[in-house]
Formats: C-alpha cells, structure tokens, sequence
C-alpha cells in the first residue's frame, strides 16, 4: 500500500509540474498564480499549497525532475557507447528526443529557470557542473596543439544550451533533433579540432533508443510487470504517433472508454507516452506518443515477442 501511495504522489507531481510548464508556456514566463497551475493540474489551491511552500518550491521540485529525467535518460545512453565522442552524441540525441517530445517542460528547464529564484538558480548551476564534468573528458583525447583548458567545458555547455533557449523561444517551430549534427560540431571543435567537427555535420541523425540496464525483461521497473494491454497500447502509440485515445482503444482493442483514458494517464505518470495535443484546452483531442523511455520499454517488449511470433508461424 505504500508503494502505491508514493507512486500516486509521483504521478501527481509530474501532472503539477506539466501544469506548471504550461502555465508558464502560455505566458511566456510572466507571473505565475498558483491558482493557475492547480487548476491546469486539476487539483484545489488549497492541495497545491499542501504539497509545496510556494511557488518557487514548485519550481525547484519541477526542475530537480526535469534534472532527474533528462540526467537518467543522457547517463544511460553515454554509458551505452564505447568512447567519448560516441557517448557525447548518443547523449545528445537522447536530450533533444526528450525536448522535443515535452518541449514545455524543456522550456521550464533550459529557459525559465532563469528567471525562478535564487534555489532554482542554484540547481541549475550544479546540473550545468555535472553535464561539464562529462564533456571535460574530451581533454584526454584532444587532438589540438594545446589542450583546452578545463573552462572549456563549462563554456561549451553554456553556449549548447544558449542556442537551445532561443530555439524553444523561437517562434517557427523548430525540432531539435535536426541540432544534433551542429551541436556536436560545436562540442567537438575546440578538443578534436577542425575536420571532426566538419565530420559532425555530415553526420546523418538516427535516434538508437537503447533498453535501460535496470529494466528487467518485461518489466517496466523492479517488480512490475509489462501486462499484454500495456504492451498493446504502446504499440499502437508507436505505429500511429499523435493518435486520439479513441484511436488508441481501437487498435489496442481496448472497449472501455474510461479503461484507456485511465490506462493512459498512468503510462504518462510513469514518464512512457506524452501528450503532444491539446487535449488540456476544452474539446481538444489528445494526440500521444511515446517518451525515449516509451520506446525503449515498447522496442524491449517488441523484441521478447519476436521468438514467439516465429515459433507460431512454424
């Protein structure tokens, strides 16, 4: 029973901090009421408050999940890879698939913060330290006349993610994933010279979502299985991305209406789908589709079925 209660109250934070993200989207990083965000939550004012002192404890809750998230998702694609570059880049692109699958969020994160209080200015300082310590490694295996000094590093990650602030402040629509190939030519340039950062920008883009380490087979985390409805409503996610929950129900062949948007609404809790539609704003549909997290649990679960399709066909 504690177990469920602590995941209901984590559900209920990542729907506050959407709701924080969009609130704050919607005005373009102006003042913020609480009586907004709870609203957009679909909470009281009054539960708002229970759960954080003030808003700037909202936001600093909300930027040390943010941190979390894209922290776990970039240290377990790096680790996947065999030496610095290729870490660098499956890092990277695993960042920008997390951007652009919640660019609100990501809006919260790499540009509000700013603008959020003294705390939250703190937290970013220390995430902006730990993403400088990894790109720091590129010293040793610098391929320039003099090797950069360890200012690099940190210059190097301030001016990744100036450019990713003015992207998501743009007002064209822009995705980060066609950033990869520059900012990795930016990355790259001052360790390993002129050629590999030109080398960079011929680079085609390819996302390669890799399994967590910690995920079991068939399970989503420790414990806690991958039922076959679960399984079916991922894979209508990732054949048909941007699909309706009605869409959803009938390729996953869920009929109850109310099972599927309950069904949904936990996957999206548990960080595997987002809602990339409107379906916050009165008569808007949803349109989901699958984290980086989705698509390696979905990927995963695609995989473990694969022996078993071909033995039925024998």
């Amino acid at each position: 029973m504690q177990k469920r209660a602590g995941e209901g109250r984590e559900g209920e934070h990542a729907a506050i901090f959407r709701a924080l993200a969009a609130v704050l989207a919607e005005r373009g990083g102006g003042a913020v009421a609480p009586a907004a965000v709870a609203a957009r939550a679909g909470i009281s004012k009054a539960k708002l408050q229970a759960r954080f002192a003030d808003l700037e404890s909202c936001f600093l809750a909300a930027f040390e999940w943010c941190s979390e998230q894209g922290g776990s998702a970039m240290t377990e694609a790096y680790a996947g890879e065999h030496g610095w570059v290729e870490g660098v880049r499956s890092a990277l692109a695993a960042l920008l698939k997390l951007i652009e699958a919640e660019p609100d969020l990501a809006r919260l994160w790499i540009v509000y913060a700013l603008g959020a209080g003294p705390r939250v200015l703190r937290a970013r300082v220390a995430a902006i330290a730990t993403l400088a310590e990894h790109i720091d490694r590129g010293r040793s295996e610098a391929r320039v006349r003099a090797e950069p000094p360890a200012i690099t590093a940190e210059g190097v990650v301030g001016a990744v993610l100036v450019v990713l602030q003015t992207r998501l402040l743009a007002p064209e629509e822009v995705r980060p994933s066609e950033l990869r190939g520059e900012l990795m030519s930016l990355i790259l340039l001052p360790y390993l010279g002129a050629a590999a950062a030109r080398r960079e920008l011929a680079r085609p883009v390819r996302f390669r979502p890799r399994p967590q380490r910690l995920l079991a087979a068939g399970k989503l985390d420790a414990g806690q299985r991958v039922t076959y409805r679960t399984a079916r409503v991922l894979s209508a996610i990732a054949e048909r991305p941007g699909a309706s929950n009605r869409e959803v129900a009938n390729h996953a062949e869920v009929v109850d209406q109310g099972q599927i948007s309950k069904l949904l609404s936990r996957l999206e809790a548990q960080g595997l789908i987002a809602n990339v539609g409107g379906g916050g704003l009165r008569g808007a549909p949803n349109a989901w589709e699958l984290t980086l997290r989705g698509e390696q649990i979905q990927q995963r679960v695609a995989a473990m079925a694969a022996p078993a399709r071909r033995r039925v066909r024998r």
